[in-house]
């Protein structure tokens, strides 16, 4: 077998930027898009102050999250261990960027030129490319230089012809690639004799990329994780960024078909106590639409939606969108027959509707706010309890009055969703996260574990009150539903669109310069709290 990997050493690295030029070059890519890219890390105070630069990109790793999610299969790994992109069939929903964990993926939605608009130079018009234009794009390890070299029977990483271009053109020498699986090769003899780490190894990606800190390999001595740095200085370019991928059209996807799902699953399960609400129903099942319909006016590709059905087998969005089709399927025979059965399933449907956004969450391993497994349980019951909440309004308007078990549920919900939001919590600051997302989280704009959220719980109380006449708990109930709702729907459009930082960047261990050691990394811009 041939396994592909980059070996980069960072005593040689002198942060020239000559990949980064030359990988635009062989791919042009589009302005403000780099697939090969070299940052710059210093820490330390004077006099003790350490540089080192890091070449990043796509890291083609073992256990691509980017491919795990993807809903089209456009995105698929070669049995070398590249990572490919497939245009024709990518529908743009940018998954694969929030799953990565190395901000390696990119999407471009309009031409763009380096000088402005109407002011394209001759090689940008030349060589543009509209097959990327709305989907996902990324480094392909210059998969064609790879493949006619093999062809013509040349050896990449040898042969310059057959080589990546960012590592051909590398000036010092501080770019190798090769096979791993090869134990004459050119990087597993560099692995063999210098200690050598992978950036985010801890989330299991099994990165192709190995960074060469020092030649100590005698020295078994593990490496201790890069410290956490709240407000690091000079180093922002580095620090967790805001995704910004999916905004506010995502946010109300969450939104709209947590609490449409919810919202059908207490209208059935009120079906027990009272009439079923069929105008609730039917309100229930145009939220979710209006949700997916805000994720379709997101996609890069809109009218190839159909293939966010071709991955079931381990996207939870493919799944979200099969979920999807048997709750409309059954949740519209419910409403057209009148007939409380269909609408149980359909309630079953949406409830594995909603279990699947929450799963979309916690496996974009490139968001440390999201990928937690806390979140999910915490999506759950959030949708269950704005569902309770939304039916306790509805009843208030059919007039049928307070119904004791909705308002128990609501009640018991709302509980549950403060214990999770603090389950989630406290795991998050335990293991780290980026210092702004924890700060967004905390933002009393986010609803959950602020006073609103007691007054659910107080309000709903008093509206269980026997002595408390029909009128005024009915309206007690409905405000506290409301306000449920409320706090979910702030809660989730937060997390999506202010709390969403990414991973950012780490060096766990700064190169050995001339005849001095290894020192300790940094995560900049990350906490505990």
């Amino acid at each position: 077998m041939t396994r592909w990997a980059i070996v980069v050493d960072l005593n040689r690295c002198v942060g020239c930027q000559t990949c980064t030029a030359a990988c635009k070059h062989a791919n042009a890519t589009a302005p403000g898009v780099q697939w090969r890219k070299v940052l710059d890390f210093e820490v330390g105070s004077f006099p003790e102050v350490r540089r080192a630069f890091l070449p990043v990109g796509c890291m083609h790793c073992d256990e691509p999250s980017c491919r795990e999610v993807c809903p089209s299969t456009a995105t698929r790994k070669r049995d070398d261990g590249i990572v490919t992109i497939d245009y024709d069939i990518c529908i743009g929903c940018a998954y694969c960027a929030v799953a990565c964990p190395y901000q390696a993926r990119f999407r471009v939605d309009e031409p763009a030129a380096a000088y402005g608009p109407g002011r394209r130079m001759r090689h940008e018009e030349r060589r543009e490319d509209p097959a990327r234009l709305g989907v996902a794009q990324k480094c392909t390890l210059c998969v064609e230089r790879i493949d006619a070299g093999l062809a013509a029977g040349l050896t990449p990483g040898v042969d310059m012809e057959a080589t990546p271009a960012c590592v051909a053109s590398c000036i010092s020498g501080a770019l190798q690639m090769g096979d791993l699986d090869d134990p004459d090769s050119n990087v597993s003899r560099l692995l063999r004799t210098h200690r050598h780490f992978r950036m985010h190894e801890e989330l299991g990606n099994g990165p192709g990329f190995y960074y060469l800190y020092d030649g100590e390999i005698a020295d078994a001595t593990p490496i201790d994780p890069a410290p956490m740095e709240p407000e690091p200085v000079g180093l922002a370019a580095v620090s967790p960024q805001l995704q910004r991928n999916w905004d506010w059209r995502a946010a109300a996807n969450f939104t709209l078909g947590g609490a449409g799902t919810g919202l059908f699953a207490a209208t059935m399960a009120a079906g027990l106590f009272a009439p079923v609400l069929w105008a609730a129903a039917l309100l229930a099942m145009a939220m979710v639409a209006a949700g997916l319909f805000c994720v379709w006016l997101e996609i890069g590709r809109p009218w190839r939606f159909p293939n966010a059905f071709r991955n079931p087998a381990t996207s939870w969005m493919s799944r979200e969108a099969w979920a999807g089709i048997a709750f409309f399927a059954l949740g519209g025979l419910s409403w057209l027959t009148g007939s409380w059965l269909p609408g149980l399933a359909a309630a079953a449907a949406g409830l594995g509707f909603l279990y699947c956004q929450a799963r979309i969450l916690r496996a974009a391993k490139g968001i440390p706010a999201w990928r937690r497994p806390e979140i999910v349980l915490l999506i759950f019951i959030t949708g269950l309890a704005e569902g309770a909440g939304l039916w306790n309004v509805a009843a208030l308007g059919a007039g049928i009055g307070p119904v004791t078990g909705m308002v128990l549920a609501l009640l018991a919900l709302a509980a549950l969703r403060l214990a999770a939001w603090r389950r989630y919590r406290v795991a998050l600051g335990r293991v780290g996260a980026p210092t702004r997302a924890l700060l967004a989280l905390d933002d009393p704009a986010t609803g959950l574990g602020t006073p609103a959220e007691l007054a659910v719980l107080a309000l709903a109380a008093l509206a269980l009150i026997p002595a408390m006449p029909a009128g005024p708990a009915a309206w007690l109930a409905a405000l506290a539903g409301m306000t449920a709702a409320a706090i979910g729907w702030m809660f989730k459009y937060r997390l999506i669109t202010r709390a969403a930082y990414n991973q950012g960047y780490a060096i766990e261990r700064m190169p050995a310069r001339g005849a001095g050691r290894s020192a300790a990394g940094i995560r900049p811009g990350w906490a505990r709290a």
